[in-house]
This record gives structure tokens, C-alpha cells and sequence, in this order.
């Protein structure tokens, strides 16, 4: 049994002069208030990692800085995904009664604490270091290859793919703490300045600085019981040139072991927060687990079928691409929208009542994903 049991978030944007470890504070700080535990009781920690703060045992970096003192105090690191992933280690620890409270934490100043030129240029690295990084390749480069693979095999149009960034800015305009709040059309992405072709600006996450915070523990406490109830995992490759033929295998084998854990399927759900760091990302995840169909997640985001009124209402808080994309809090900010709708606490973006959700994060180029089932018990 291991349940969400606390949540905290700063406000994503710039944060000038904070630091990584100042972000995760005041993270871990509104999370420890909304479980109403005390820091003594954390005895468990799994930290990500601070591009803007290399240290190699940032675990304990944390629990200096915060005072604590876990039995367990792990660093995890999956890209995008090291937030889900933590999550789900988060579980196993409950699990195996080796910890009653474990703390998820992430944050970074990606946006002020380097230069935009040295965050690519670090985020690159992610690439083949023979094949693919001396040829000057980026983060958006390699999702570029991706993106023209997905138009040219669905039929989908780029065009469509905007309609996703549109959906992630009308969502993102609800919530005070979003970086990007500014209204946009399919127009305006479109016309927005190429970065990789097919992708656009308006196509990509922004940089942000932020931090993220959630607990994970043995029992319920005060507010409403979300349970962490199914899990998976896939890892299909490292780098781009190594992807399978099937852009979607490691989302579908990730879902798939997921839903069955939790004894659901992708029918089952009524809500959704889905990693999305370009719009072919999040386009390929949602027809991969089976929530639009082939070449039609623009089309269905068009329709209303992921918007707060729709059938499966998708990342209420502006996902990557508006809320912002501080490394390891970017996905963690999925969570704490996911479960604050799921308790009926988003105020003006709450959505009808959803008990049942499924998450999905993505690190490198579709390399590694996680997927988790939360259901609601109370």
C-alpha cells in the first residue's frame, strides 16, 4: 500500500538569485504542510538531479540542507522521467516496509541559473557521444527526427500537432503559478519562429526554474486516500539512432504492465497528466496508450475530447509546453495537478469528480518511460 499523501510547488518561471536547493525547500516545505507530517517523520528520500547543481550525492546534499534524517536517501536519474520514477521507487520502499513517509523531491534554476546557450548544450548530451553529440545535435533536433517520423507514418499534419500546444496554453491560463499565460492559436504556433523542422517554438517546452515535492507513504492521512495502484516501466534505447521502429513501444509496454498491476484498463480513467515536451511527445504517448487513435490526438484536443469539460481531461495545469519545464520538477508538477483534482482541490480548473488517473513520463528520446495508475479510495 503507498499512498500520496503530501504535495508542494513553487511557481514556475524565473526565480533569479534562488538555487536549486532553495526551489526544492520551498517545495518540500508546502508538501510537509499538506500532509501535516513533521520532517522527523520523513524517513525516506529520493532526490533527482540540478543540472545547475552537479553534486554527485544530492540526496544527502537535501538532507543536510533540510534537516533530515532518513533511513534511506537515494538519487534517482531518468531525464524526464526521473520524477515518475521516483515516485514508483517511492512505492517499492513502502512496499517492502523499509520506509513509512518517503519524500520525492526536485527543482532546479535551469532558467536563470545558466545560460540558454549552456543549458542545450547540456541537455544535449543526452545524444550518442560518438555519433550524435559532435555533430552539434540538440534536445529539440532529436525530437524533430521524431516528430517527421510521426507525421509521415500517421498522416497527421503539423497544424494538428498545434492544436496540443493551444489545448496546454488554454489550460495553463486557469493556474496562477504557470509560466506562459498568454493565450495562443493554432496561428500563433505556426508562425512562430522554426526551431528544428517541423518543430516551431510554440511547439516546445519552455526553460523554466521551479520545484516540485511529493510524499509517499505507508497509510492515508488527513485529506483524501490516492493510491498508488499499478506501475510499469520500459527502457527501449538511449539514443535516437537506436530507437525502435515503433515510436510508441516503450509508452505501450510502460502502460500496459501499468494498467494490468492495477487490475484497470486505459477505459477506466478519467483523467490524464501526460509528459509533454514537444507536441509530437505528448501526440504520440496519448495514441500509443490508447487514449486518441492513430495521427489523432491534434484532432481530438481540437474537439474537446482533453479540455476540463472533455471525456479524458489532460494536464489541467498547462503541461510542459505552458506551466514550464524545470528538469526533474517538470513531470512532478503532472502529479501534484493530478492529485489536487483528484482530492477536488484546483479550484477554478476542477474537473467533474475523478477517482481514477493515469500518469506517464518519458526521459532522453522516448528512451525511458514510467507509468502509474492513482486511485482515489475516499
Amino acid at each position: 500500500m503507498a499512498y500520496l499523501t503530501g504535495i508542494g510547488i513553487t511557481a514556475y518561471g524565473k526565480h533569479p538569485g534562488l538555487q536549486p536547493l532553495d526551489l526544492m525547500e520551498q517545495a518540500v516545505l508546502a508538501a510537509l504542510a499538506d500532509s501535516g507530517l513533521q520532517r522527523d517523520a520523513l524517513d525516506g528520500l529520493i532526490t533527482g538531479y540540478a543540472t545547475t547543481h552537479p553534486h554527485l550525492m544530492m540526496g544527502t546534499v537535501v538532507c543536510e540542507r533540510l534537516g533530515l534524517k532518513p533511513r534511506h536517501a537515494h538519487q534517482a536519474q531518468c531525464g524526464g522521467a526521473t520524477g515518475a520514477m521516483a515516485l514508483v521507487l517511492a512505492r517499492h520502499l513502502i512496499a517492502a516496509g523499509a520506509c513509512r513517509h518517503v519524500l520525492v523531491v526536485g527543482g532546479e534554476n535551469r532558467l536563470t541559473g545558466q545560460s540558454r546557450d549552456d543549458a542545450v548544450k547540456t541537455l544535449a548530451t543526452v545524444g550518442h557521444p560518438e555519433h550524435e553529440v559532435p555533430l552539434g545535435a540538440s534536445i529539440p533536433a532529436y525530437y524533430a527526427l521524431l516528430a517527421a517520423r510521426y507525421l509521415h507514418e500517421t498522416g497527421a499534419n503539423e497544424a494538428e500537432l498545434a492544436e496540443l500546444a493551444v489545448l496546454m496554453r488554454r489550460h495553463a491560463l486557469g493556474h496562477p503559478l504557470a509560466q506562459l499565460r498568454k493565450a495562443i492559436t493554432v496561428e500563433d504556433v505556426m508562425a512562430s519562429k522554426p526551431v528544428s523542422t517541423p518543430l516551431k517554438l510554440l511547439d516546445c517546452c519552455p526553460i523554466t526554474d521551479g520545484g516540485a515535492a511529493v510524499i509517499v507513504s505507508a497509510e492515508p492521512l488527513a485529506k483524501a486516500a490516492i493510491k498508488l495502484t499499478g506501475w510499469g516501466e520500459a527502457h527501449t534505447h538511449q539514443h535516437v539512432s537506436e530507437i525502435p521502429d515503433d515510436l510508441g513501444l516503450g509508452a505501450r509496454i510502460a502502460g500496459a504492465a501499468a494498467f494490468e498491476t492495477a487490475g484497470r484498463k486505459p477505459a477506466d480513467v478519467g483523467l490524464l497528466g501526460i509528459y509533454d515536451s514537444f507536441t509530437p511527445t505528448l501526440a504520440i504517448f496519448l495514441e500509443a496508450l490508447g487514449f486518441a487513435p492513430p495521427g489523432g490526438a491534434g484532432r481530438a484536443a481540437r474537439e474537446g475530447r482533453f479540455g476540463r469539460d472533455g471525456a479524458l481531461p489532460l494536464n489541467l495545469h498547462g503541461g510542459l509546453l505552458s506551466f514550464g519545464h524545470p528538469g526533474v520538477a517538470g513531470f512532478m508538477a503532472h502529479v501534484v495537478e493530478v492529485v489536487g483534482q483528484m482530492r477536488g482541490e484546483a479550484g477554478n480548473r476542477q474537473v467533474r469528480d475523478a477517482p481514477l488517473a493515469y500518469c506517464h513520463a518519458d526521459g532522453g528520446t522516448l528512451s525511458s518511460h514510467v507509468g502509474f495508475v492513482l486511485e482515489r479510495l475516499s
